[in-house]
């Protein structure tokens, strides 16, 4: 594992080794990119290792799993085909543990549950909770324990089970506690670049080569609303917004073989 930065002194690869490559993404950043053709940490990753590396072609660079747009955290990618399977299996069962940090509004009956669901998926790209099991629902399971609170909100880490489009921030709405900043589900005021106030904090697997046990660790960003009364101070920031300015944006090849910069 080398200690050195992602593009800026700001922004911190979390590992990397031949196999695997972690990094902290910034709210407001793609994981891969889409039909707006706005940059993805997806591409800033296959052109930073092709640039590391002197690499003559494009970097390979396994996606393994994603982050909602609007979510801070660590980021796991496979730098060979052979990891990536490997990653992927300890993903689809539930071997490697997911761990978020989130602010809530209100405060949890309990201070710590297990919440199951059945999630369905909307024309909107939002989801909702079911009432019951349907042919379009898919099962969602998650526990959370309260870590602090106030009078308005709490810090709740949660231990996500499956994966399911929007989970968190549906399941914590559904539990009558939106996310900070959610508006999308049901938190009254915006947070002041539309974050949310969800951090994915941890993954723990096994080293798809070494079989090493790995934790794998993000930073809170600044700005980090926890304590109300001293936000976080140290650390990356939090939206993708104040580091785009300060890095180029890669090319990609557009079709006809023309290399197009990306848009932020």
């Amino acid at each position: 594992m080398n200690n050195h930065y992602f593009y800026h002194p700001d922004w911190p690869v979390l590992y990397e080794d031949n196999h695997l490559l972690a990094l902290y993404k910034p709210a407001g950043l793609l994981v891969q990119g889409d039909h707006t053709g706005a940059v993805s940490l997806l591409n800033l990753a296959k052109a930073w290792l092709k640039e590391r590396y002197h690499k003559k072609g494009e970097a390979f660079l396994g996606l393994v799993h994603r982050l909602d747009r609007p979510v801070a955290g660590v980021v796991l990618f496979c730098r060979t085909s052979k990891a990536a399977s490997r990653i992927s299996e300890q993903f689809r069962s539930g071997k490697i543990q997911k761990y978020y940090l989130a602010i809530v509004t209100g405060n949890p009956a309990t201070s710590s549950g297990t919440l199951i669901d059945h999630i369905e998926r909307h024309e909107n790209r939002s989801s909702r909770i079911a009432s019951a099991r349907t042919s379009t629902s898919q099962e969602a399971r998650l526990s959370y324990q309260v870590l602090a609170a106030d009078a308005s909100s709490s810090l709740v880490e949660i231990r996500l089970e499956t994966g399911r489009h929007h989970q968190i921030r549906v399941q914590m709405s559904h539990l009558g506690h939106p996310i900070l900043g959610d508006l999308r589900y049901g938190a009254p005021t915006p947070l002041a670049r539309r974050q949310v106030a969800l951090v994915a904090s941890k993954l723990a697997l096994s080293h798809p080569i070494t079989r090493e046990e790995l934790t794998i660790s993000s930073p809170l960003p600044r700005d980090w609303p926890w304590p109300p009364d001293e936000p976080v101070s140290q650390g990356p920031p939090w939206d993708w917004q104040e580091l785009h300015v300060q890095i180029p944006l890669p090319k990609v090849k557009r079709a006809g073989g023309q290399a197009d910069r990306l848009r932020p």
